[in-house]
């Protein structure tokens, strides 16, 4: 009898892709090369929103309606590299000349092979936040992004 373990949350890669470009939505399945390689990723969640309906003479129960979709911020966390391409990409909405990103997560097994990817669309870079300084400590300079975006799909794999 083979037993199936849960999958590891340690190995995965994200991609970032230029939402205005023509390409964009053909290429958007297809794993690329990722951005960075970061620590943590979260954030991968949606909600669902709830409109009740309380009816007359049903003091029993009151009745639920699903609204509208609510996508939570992705949370991206890597040490600091040369590349200022995070802060960058942030900074050009700040300046006005920003563009949207699309996006694919893909959580990976040890060998590399992917296990679940997911992708999101039209990513605003909403928070950077650089690395916490101190002299008196030996840890990574460790800097975080967060991404709204206009939904997630989890893609299929055929698997």
């Amino acid at each position: 009898m083979s037993r199936i373990d849960p999958v590891l949350a340690y190995n995965f890669t994200v991609t970032l892709i230029d939402a205005s470009s023509i390409l964009a939505a053909a290429l958007m399945p297809i794993q690329r090369a990722p951005l960075a390689g970061f620590s943590e990723c979260g954030g991968l969640d949606s909600t669902l929103e709830i409109e009740e309906y309380r009816e007359g003479g049903n003091n029993g129960t009151s009745l639920k309606f699903p609204t509208r979709i609510t996508w939570g911020h992705i949370h991206l966390k890597r040490g600091v590299v040369m590349s200022g391409d995070l802060w960058q990409w942030h900074f050009g909405f700040v300046t006005g000349q920003g563009s949207r990103r699309d996006g694919v997560i893909t959580l990976q097994d040890d060998r590399k092979r992917p296990i679940r990817v997911w992708t999101f669309t039209r990513g605003l870079p909403v928070k950077w936040t650089g690395p916490a300084m101190n002299a008196g400590q030996n840890q990574l300079a460790i800097e975080e992004l967060e991404i709204a975006h206009e939904g997630l799909q989890m893609a299929s794999l055929g698997i």
